[in-house]
């Protein structure tokens, strides 16, 4: 620090302060050197082909393929962090070579682009005494501040919008003027309606920078306007207003910088919950996509790879048209009751379903997962009045089975699903491992006519052809284990009735149920038909 306070250059700050201010959107750590507190310097983009440059503290960019040799010639040639991209690869090796360099190993995003990388970090980088830009006096995620700051820079009334056109700050300069359609945003905090708006916005959402709008009409002030975004996330727009007098002659490049620092603050400025919340959302999609590898995950959901864990699979218990959209309304549900019992746990929706990540803690049973997995059907029940039905995983010895986990919670899922009833029920894979097995046969083309028994064939053929329920009637029979008052009870007939349909079909089809193997084969062929809605 100089002797006027001020402070010197080159400014270092620890990089924990840069993460924070970043969020987990932007970059997660896989490795931290242990002791002091790490300091970072601004970035420097590396081309594999180029020879590496001292680093004096800096932040190494490994475009390309990262590998360990490189981190260890990071560390030994001064660089303190390096940043790799999650592109599915294991980071065990690299994550080795960091701590055998001493050197911290960052992760983004494979969405995120390098130059908007290197633009986020040497923002948050650049610290309080950032020469040469009035940016530097705005508190970090104060929006009122940055956007009389754009105002000033660019020369026109500004406003700074959410994704859904919320307005989320706007300039107050004397001097600067502003029309009625910007009158009414501020007074209702969200753009008016008009006949133009889908394609305006549509144009600034779509285009590589900023976009100007040529005055529509009396009282239109022309605008230039630009998304923010933080790789391939929409965090905002900025709306500036050409008045008079008129903006900067630079001013499509300097919206363009002021978008740059926008997204460093609107990333801040949101809630607290919500960027964790999706984060570790899309790390879990990933996860069980096979998108991301076992280090990188744990990594960026701050949990250790050989965590044991348990995916639960939500849909709703009643059929509905729209499944994803009764899902994402008790989405935030679901997370929150996931948190109350497991704090480190994820939540994320997809093809009208919600996946959760449970971490389990030391001793506990699946007794214990299946009653908090229970809390959470009844919690969404009894805010939101949506039944689920919950299939739970079985609990896998670390992140890089999770997908495992979540495939047989979907198979239970879709057991429950198929048991008819709209009850909401939460069952473990091993309480309807034999129905699983079941769908597993269907898949693999059991239920295929060309595999069918003759007798089971013909059958199917007869009652096709003869509206007769054959069929229906012996697997009941089979079912109930040849109880004929009982299976007669389920199809609601008279069970002298029952019996002489399987006397009778046994004569049309040569069919021998004396035989326990044919017996055993025709109730599976006939269960599988079942299931696969063909009987």
């Amino acid at each position: 620090m100089g002797a006027d306070g001020s402070m010197t250059r080159p400014y270092q700050p620890l990089l924990d302060q840069v993460l924070e201010t970043l969020g987990s959107h932007v970059l997660s750590a896989a490795y931290l050197p242990e002791g002091a507190p790490v300091t970072v310097g601004e970035p420097e983009v590396h081309d594999p082909a180029d020879h590496l440059e001292e680093g004096a503290g800096r932040v190494l960019l490994a475009v390309g393929s990262a590998t360990a040799e490189l981190v260890e010639q990071a560390g030994l040639n001064g660089y303190h962090a390096v940043v790799v991209k999650d592109r599915g690869a294991d980071l065990a090796p690299l994550v080795a070579a960091a701590k055998q360099a001493e050197v911290a190993l960052l992760i983004a995003p494979e969405r995120l682009p390098w130059r908007q990388l290197d633009a986020l970090l040497t923002t948050a980088i650049a610290g309080p005494g950032a020469a040469g830009t009035t940016y530097s006096s705005v508190g970090m995620g104060d929006l009122f501040a940055l956007a009389n700051v754009i105002a000033s820079t660019i020369g026109g009334a500004t406003c700074i919008e959410d994704p859904q056109g919320n307005v989320l700050s706007y300039s107050n300069l004397p001097g600067q003027e502003i029309d009625e359609i910007r009158k009414q945003g501020i007074l209702g905090r969200r753009t008016p309606q008009r006949p133009t708006n889908r394609t305006e916005y549509g144009r600034v959402f779509n285009a590589d920078g900023p976009v100007r709008f040529d005055s529509l009409f009396d009282g239109h002030t022309p605008r230039l306007a630009t998304a923010v975004r933080a790789g391939a996330q929409l965090l905002g727009f900025i709306w500036v207003l050409d008045g008079v007098p008129g903006v900067e002659p630079e001013a499509m490049r300097l919206l363009d910088d002021a978008a740059r620092i926008a997204a460093l603050h609107l990333l801040r400025a949101r809630t607290p919950v919500d960027p964790r919340r999706w984060h570790r959302a899309e790390t879990l999609r990933a996860l069980l996509e096979g998108h991301t590898s076992e280090t990188a995950a744990a990594a960026r959901l701050g949990l250790p790879a050989d965590t044991p864990v348990a995916v639960v699979v939500f849909a709703p218990a009643a059929p509905t048209a729209e499944p994803g959209t009764a899902m994402a309304g008790v989405l935030e549900l679901v997370s929150l009751a996931c948190e109350a019992g497991h704090p480190e746990s994820a939540c994320t929706m997809g093809g009208g379903r919600i996946h959760a990540l449970l971490p389990m803690i030391a001793d506990s049973s699946v007794e214990q997962l299946v009653k908090s997995v229970t809390e959470v059907t009844s919690a969404v029940l009894k805010s939101a009045r949506v039944g689920l039905h919950a299939g739970i995983g079985p609990v896998v010895q670390g992140l890089g089975l999770a997908a495992a986990s979540g495939r047989l919670a979907e198979r239970v899922v879709q057991v429950l699903a198929e048991s008819g009833g709209t009850t909401p029920s939460v069952a473990t894979d091993e309480q309807v491992r034999s129905r699983i097995a079941l769908l597993d046969l269907v898949e693999r083309g059991g239920a295929e006519r060309d595999r069918l028994l003759e007798p089971v064939r013909r059958m199917m053929e007869h009652d096709a052809a003869h509206s007769t329920t054959h069929a229906a009637s012996l697997l009941a029979y089979l079912d109930a284990f040849g109880e004929a008052a009982k299976a007669a009870a389920e199809l609601s007939v008279h069970e002298n009735t029952l019996r002489y349909r399987v006397r009778r079909l046994q004569e049309l089809f040569a069919l021998d149920l004396g035989d326990p193997t044919d017996r055993l084969v025709v109730w599976l062929q006939l269960r599988l038909l079942q299931l696969a809605g063909e009987l």
